[in-house]
């Protein structure tokens, strides 16, 4: 989630200390990393193959829901924001390309790829899919750090913001690099696709820039560790460095990590997507009244029956897109199935998605968003 939120919060806001709670926000952060990623490190070879599924199970279950979720904010209300009825210009603008104009483009690019079997140009949205992941798992870090510093009323300066955007950069870049350091065949639902050859010095040069902006950094966070009496928003700053080490640069160290990182990945944007939506359900005139239907009064409340459903509106969303549609398109659609493989529109799914993802969050949890300054603090 690219979260673009300045230092100020709005003033007639009530922020609170955490989303959920200490615990809970720092395992939804970040902190699950800590715990799980070491331990799965030294996992015996044998269990390897099990944990691997019940990772990649697990993965789907928290990951798929996540993205579901982007689109159920995203367009609820989407007219409005076209109008711009409520929303700044600019604001305006980019939900109208975000919403309109990349899936349109997006889909004709697949398209056109499709009916020309051009398998070579339909593998290079892979190589899109991966920096624009590792982009947006850069800025969600830094996201989660600013919600956090907000939460915790202890602010980052223009300044201090800088610092650690380069650095995420930096780090994000780097990373990026060592996976094209020669050119190399590789699939991605049966569909070919090829990395870039790039030249030693620039990945030596990535590197150094990165540790030089890593360095800065922790000094950064030293200073101001010591300019506030020995506190910072912690669970924040557990997000921004597993974000950035743990679940990019580092993440290749064990192939188990990249099986569970994205679950890790979801559960952060899941903290600040259940919260939001939480809040926006409580705003609802009747959001304390009782369910009429005696069986649904378990919930209690109406707002926590609307959170429960939005929640699993997800589930299904994420079901639907990455697995029914797909599958059911393949035994539907007739293509060369001896040029494009047996898993299209499986691969066309969860590059659209993946890719589209990120130009949503792009545009939903920027700094001048209503939306966002009304119920994500309260």
């Amino acid at each position: 989630m690219t979260l673009h939120l300045s230092a100020e919060a709005p003033v007639a806001a009530t922020p609170q200390k955490y989303l959920f709670g200490p615990f809970i926000d720092f395992l939804m952060l970040g902190g699950s990393a800590i715990l799980i990623l070491p331990v799965l490190y030294f996992v015996p070879l044998e269990y390897e193959s099990l944990l691997a599924a019940v990772m990649l199970l697990l993965s789907h279950v928290i990951n798929q829901p996540h993205f579901g979720h982007s689109y159920q904010i995203f367009y609820r209300n989407f007219a409005r924001k076209v109008r711009g009825d409520g929303y700044s210009r600019s604001l305006q603008l980019r939900y109208i390309i975000a919403g309109i104009v990349v899936p349109v483009a997006m889909a004709a690019f697949f398209a056109y790829g499709a009916l020309t079997g051009n398998v070579r140009l339909l593998g290079n949205a892979t190589n899109a899919m991966g920096f624009f992941v590792g982009w947006h798992y850069v800025k969600q870090g830094y996201g989660m750090l600013m919600v956090d510093a907000v939460l915790k009323r202890k602010f980052f300066s223009d300044q201090d913001k800088k610092v650690l955007l380069f650095n995420g950069y930096a780090v994000w870049l780097f990373a990026w690099l060592q996976t094209n350091v020669v050119i190399t065949e590789r699939q991605f639902w049966g569909l070919q696709y090829y990395t870039f050859a790039v030249p030693p010095w620039l990945i030596t040069l990535a590197m150094a820039i990165a540790a030089a902006s890593s360095a800065a950094t922790a000094v950064m966070f030293i200073n101001r560790w010591r300019k506030h009496g020995g506190v910072l928003p912690y669970n924040g700053v557990v997000a921004y460095v597993v974000s950035l080490y743990a679940w990019i640069l580092f993440v290749t160290l064990n192939p188990l990590w990249l099986l569970v990182v994205p679950a890790m990945h979801s559960l952060q944007y899941l903290a600040v997507v259940w919260r939001y939506q939480t809040n926006v359900e409580r705003d609802r005139a009747d959001a304390i009244e009782k369910p009429e239907l005696k069986i649904l009064s378990i919930f209690g409340a109406l707002y926590r029956l609307r959170v429960t459903t939005f929640i699993i509106v997800g589930g299904i969303l994420g079901a639907l897109g990455f697995w029914l549609v797909p599958i059911m398109l393949i035994d539907l659609v007739p293509y060369d199935k001896a040029v494009l493989g047996s898993s299209l529109f499986l691969f066309i799914a969860w590059i659209f998605i993946n890719v589209h993802h990120y130009f949503l969050d792009n545009v939903m949890w920027r700094r001048g968003n209503p939306e966002v300054s009304k119920y994500l603090f309260r």
